[in-house]
């Protein structure tokens, strides 16, 4: 099942619209001890600490949801407590628990957990926009089977550059049951916009820079590990079919 944000206490409505207007510059009081979460299937739930640094109190409200970051999609996790008071410097034990599911044995699956965070609202003050941001993380659901870190099959990522729809485009095939998120993808020295990851059993592919021409491709990346951290650069050329 999945927990809907809880918007009541914007301000105003006009704080919905400008949350996105601030959300670059704006820094979020509460925070959370992980970068990802990896849960593998024979564990029955997964923990994790949200925290508050700040000198104000703040509620929040946590759930998981889908990629597609809708309030109807139903996942088979649970956070819990899905809402709590944070006063300045506590820290709350957050537990996402898995539920009866049959979601596939042979790659991971992909699930976000968010929290909310909700400023308290002085009913004295006056002209004041209260901002309630979200931070949101990946949670990759693996099934136990998969012993391995993701790292060690890296040398299985298939690499190409092909034309599609009349444009040059980077292309990875990932024929392994895990999700890589790339920290670090440079061709001929240049940063790629690698923001999608390469997704298990599937295809991806990043525009390639006009200027790359008709040469073959220097290629270096690096990836996010299971605890955020990067992996070494791995460097191979690539050549246009």
């Amino acid at each position: 099942m999945s927990m809907p944000p809880l918007f009541s206490a914007l301000r105003a409505t006009v704080a919905a619209t400008c949350l996105s207007l601030l959300a670059p510059i704006a820094q979020a009081a509460l925070t959370i001890d992980s970068t990802r979460i990896v849960l593998p299937s024979n564990k029955r739930s997964a923990s994790l600490v949200v925290a508050n640094p700040s000198k104000a109190a703040y509620a929040a409200q946590v759930w998981v949801n889908t990629a597609s970051d809708d309030t109807t999609t139903s996942v088979p996790l649970l956070a819990s407590p899905a809402l709590f008071r944070l006063d300045s410097g506590r820290e709350q034990l957050v537990q996402i628990n898995v539920l009866p599911n049959d979601l596939p044995t042979d790659r991971e699956s992909l699930f976000y957990f968010n929290v909310q965070e909700l400023p308290q609202v002085d009913p004295d003050a006056r002209n004041v926009l209260n901002i309630a941001l979200r931070t949101r993380i990946k949670l990759f659901y693996r099934p136990s089977q998969l012993k391995e870190k993701p790292e060690t099959r890296l040398n299985e990522l298939q690499w190409s550059a092909q034309q599609l729809d009349g444009a040059w485009q980077l292309v990875v095939d990932n024929p392994t049951p895990f999700h890589f998120t790339f920290a670090r993808l440079e061709v001929n020295g240049e940063q790629l916009d690698a923001k999608a990851m390469a997704i298990p059993m599937g295809r991806q592919h990043f525009p390639l820079p006009a200027q790359t021409g008709n040469q073959d491709i220097a290629l270096t990346f690096t990836i996010i590990n299971d605890y955020g951290g990067l992996s070494a650069p791995t460097s191979q050329t690539v050549t246009r079919h």
